[in-house]
């Protein structure tokens, strides 16, 4: 990084950047630089002796921790840009969970259930518990589980909520807090913790240890947060929490951006930081880099209708622009039709390529007359945000091995892959095996190693025999993964287990 690099900064950004002691806010307009003061602030603390380690910074993508890092390795030293703490709030607060989570119960290789595991559980204890599936469906539940957590209700404290309980009751679901409390139960029991406990955990271990919340007070001697107008209620506990030592907090948002309420998104958050924070800074980086002159016109001409916000002037140097154009459609397939035709004509004749148009849209459902009308004017299209590749079967099979071996008392993969391919442990011996090990209250794969165990729930000699080969082979799969590269290790199991020899057969694409 050279000597004079804050010359690349306009004004405002400067001024955000060298502000590193005490709360920041820095309200970033659409286009104005903001990622390039973040990484520039960290960049600058480094130049002037911070130590990487003790530097935390928060984003909501993975994509955005990864741009970040990329930045700060061109202005500093690839060894300081790694060793700062830099991550979403659920891959830093995960790893502070490996860390210190054994406070808690939890060991350093719990599993962490995505939302289709977490799906899977609450439509088991559903069926256990022999309610109506339609009126229990998983991702009502989880939906309302969820924004308790978020707001740091547990399953305890709905259970004596009036309000709650009577919400359910009047959506004819009283029993979605005896639900939760099983589901969090089925949880610890598997050694999981699903994504919002992520942040559920960290407030619970930070309030209830000192000694914990004291360590990292230390240790994080500057914060950052991105996208701060999108934190719910957890997460801004969380960073005052680790701020209350020294109040090195800069945080980074646009009130005017604020789009994810509807996942519990907090506004007030940014809107009253400074009551939090008496001695706040707040810097206005409001040049848009970005736009032309008609768009932001017509985005300050909208916004400027909120009574509630932080005032900012938004402006840009770019040129006019074209102007905006409204179409308005009578119904979702004319709306692809019109939309594909504006294609049509802009390729005619102004030579665009398909690559140069997007479409972005509300909600996936909105994608099939999208679809359907493109189809027909015969321009080809890619979507973005369909089913990702860890989400495809095979690859959750095969990470299911992988996640067994590691976590013995992940049930979600072992139910799933004890099984697969087919061995010859049926679906009512597993169902057996599971109402046995729920009533000893045991985790499952102890039930499996048990062979009394197995036929005290009512499993054949000849399929406790397979289960005692099933589980052997999960041990050696436990050392190979420790010793081998994941590539080999994935080989190995893809190999052994005839999982290749499956898709190979299936010849699904």
């Amino acid at each position: 990084m050279g000597k004079n690099f804050l010359n690349e900064l306009n004004e405002a950004q400067r001024r955000a950047v060298e502000a590193t002691e005490g709360p920041v806010l820095v309200i970033a307009g659409a286009g104005s630089g903001k990622t390039r003061v973040l990484t520039y602030r960290v960049a600058h603390l480094l130049q002037n002796g911070v130590d990487p380690f003790q530097i935390l910074a928060l984003t909501f993508t993975n994509k955005a921790a990864r741009e970040m890092r990329e930045r700060i390795t061109s202005l500093v030293s690839h060894g300081q840009a790694r060793s700062v703490w830099m991550g979403t709030f659920h891959s830093i607060f995960a790893r502070i969970l490996r860390i210190d989570g054994h406070w808690m119960g939890y060991p350093p290789n719990y599993t962490i259930y995505d939302t289709d595991d977490s799906k899977s559980v609450l439509r088991t204890l559903v069926k256990e518990m022999g309610l109506d599936p339609k009126l229990y469906a998983a991702n009502i539940i989880l939906n309302r589980i969820s924004a308790a957590k978020s707001s740091l209700i547990s399953a305890a404290d709905y259970n004596e909520n009036p309000e709650l309980l009577a919400q359910d009751k009047q959506n004819a679901r009283p029993l979605i807090g005896t639900i939760y409390t099983a589901y969090q139960s089925r949880l610890f029991r598997a050694a999981a913790m699903d994504f919002d406990d992520l942040l559920f955990n960290t407030n619970l271990l930070l309030r209830d240890h000192p000694e914990i919340l004291f360590k990292y007070q230390k240790k994080f001697a500057y914060i950052l947060v991105d996208e701060f107008q999108d934190t719910n209620y957890s997460q801004y506990l969380i960073t005052k929490k680790l701020s209350a030592d020294n109040e090195n907090i800069c945080v980074v948002g646009d009130d005017a951006q604020s789009i994810y309420a509807f996942r519990g998104a907090n506004i007030e958050n940014i809107l009253n930081l400074k009551n939090d924070y008496p001695s706040l800074q707040v810097f206005k980086l409001e040049q848009n880099y970005r736009s032309t002159k008609n768009i932001v016109q017509a985005a300050n001409s909208i916004i400027e209708k909120n009574k509630k916000q932080i005032q900012k002037e938004v402006w840009t140097d770019n040129p006019e622009g074209n102007k905006i154009e409204i179409l308005k459609a009578v119904s979702d397939s004319e709306e692809g039709v019109l939309v594909a035709d504006a294609i049509f004509k802009a390729k005619m004749n102004f030579h665009i390529k398909n690559e140069d148009c997007a479409i972005l849209y509300r909600t996936n459902a909105q994608s099939r007359s999208m679809e359907e009308a493109l189809r027909k004017k015969n321009i080809p299209y890619r979507i973005y945000g369909g089913v990702s590749f860890y989400q495809r079967k095979e690859i959750k099979d095969l990470l299911a091995y992988f996640r067994l071996s590691i976590n013995h008392r992940d049930e979600e993969a072992l139910t799933r892959i004890i099984n697969y391919p087919t061995r010859g442990i049926g679906k009512t011996s597993i169902e057996k095996l599971v109402a046995r090990a729920g009533e000893i209250n045991i985790p499952l794969w102890n039930l499996l190693e048990d062979r009394q165990q197995c036929a005290a729930a009512g499993i054949h000699s000849g399929t406790v025999n397979k289960i005692v080969d099933f589980v052997a082979m999960i041990k050696s799969f436990a050392v190979k993964i420790n010793t081998l590269s994941a590539y080999e290790a994935a080989k190995q199991i893809t190999g052994s287990t005839g999982i290749m020899k499956e898709l190979h057969e299936d010849r699904t694409p």
